[in-house]
């Protein structure tokens, strides 16, 4: 990779001060509880106490002590986080900020987090092909280079091969971690490789979406032009037919892909270029803790 500009290292820093405070108030709010992928080490055997899950109870210990006994675990010491980041094509689309910023600036916040909590984080960068690997380390200043080398990164290709790219992290993942994935999912041929992750690990898919994907502006006569492949087509947006298919084409592809998420055990994060990403993180947050307890 060549050598970082200092633009970059600015652009670094902002965000580092920018994201402060919702880092902050995800640790304040447990951070760690809503990753159901926590690792578990056997501690002891206890008698049996009002109150305790009755699953827990070791038979064999209990047959020979003539009382009921039940094992108890504790959550393995640090977590191994994954962070996925789309940067094809079609992720450089959006305004005021592309699916791609928004993207980098979440798996800033979970890196930072990762980071405050000793955990560890690392990188995926894929288009067409997996482009860069960060190997998951920790430490503040490893969670910093995460954040450097997705912004400073230039992606080769414009295509998405999204489903290279899970069976990558597959064969990358040795122990059972945590996986966000970063991306508007546009893509074919994901859905098998996904089921395949998350049954050894926990996913979350972070998905990224623009307005104008949802709803196209009456403009008149526009030209299109895909950001992967480059094909431009003239379309007639003042047409209310023609607004009217793109948006049913448009939430058929977001029910599809919800539809998928769900079919593979994924939870879904959805985020818009247009809105604040802090408050849906929050809400995300806040629902998998209550579903844990």
């Amino acid at each position: 990779m060549p050598a970082i500009s200092p633009a970059i290292l600015k652009q670094v820093k902002r965000i580092e001060l920018r994201t402060r405070g919702v880092v902050t108030s995800l640790l304040a709010g447990e951070y760690r509880s809503v990753f159901r992928g926590l690792g578990m080490e056997f501690a002891e055997v206890r008698a049996y106490q009002y109150g305790d899950d009755y699953r827990a109870i070791d038979w064999n210990v209990s047959a020979r002590l003539s009382h009921p006994y039940v094992k108890t675990f504790t959550e393995e010491r640090e977590l191994t986080v994954l962070l996925i980041v789309d940067q094809s094509g079609s992720a450089r689309f959006g305004v005021p900020r592309t699916k791609a910023d928004v993207g980098a600036e979440v798996a800033a916040v979970l890196a930072l987090a990762a980071a405050r909590q000793n955990d560890r984080v690392g990188a995926l960068l894929f288009s067409d092909r997996v482009e860069r690997v960060v190997p998951p380390a920790k430490g503040r200043r490893h969670a910093l280079r995460v954040i450097r080398d997705m912004l400073a990164f230039a992606p080769v290709g414009q295509g998405t091969d999204l489903a290279g790219a899970l069976t990558y992290a597959s064969r990358l993942l040795r122990h059972r971690s945590i996986v966000v994935l970063l991306s508007d999912l546009q893509a074919t041929g994901w859905e098998r490789p996904l089921r395949r992750l998350a049954a050894r690990h926990e996913v979350i898919a972070v998905t990224v979406d623009d307005p104008r994907e949802r709803e196209l502006p009456d403009a008149g006569w526009i030209e299109l032009k895909d950001q992967e492949s480059g094909e431009r087509v003239l379309v007639d947006s003042g047409d209310p037919e023609v607004r009217g298919r793109m948006r049913r084409a448009a939430e058929r592809r977001r029910t599809d892909r919800a539809q998928a998420l769900r079919a593979a055990g994924v939870d879904q994060l959805t985020l818009a270029t247009d809105e604040d990403y802090a408050p849906p993180l929050h809400r995300a947050f806040a629902r998998r803790a209550r579903g844990r307890r």
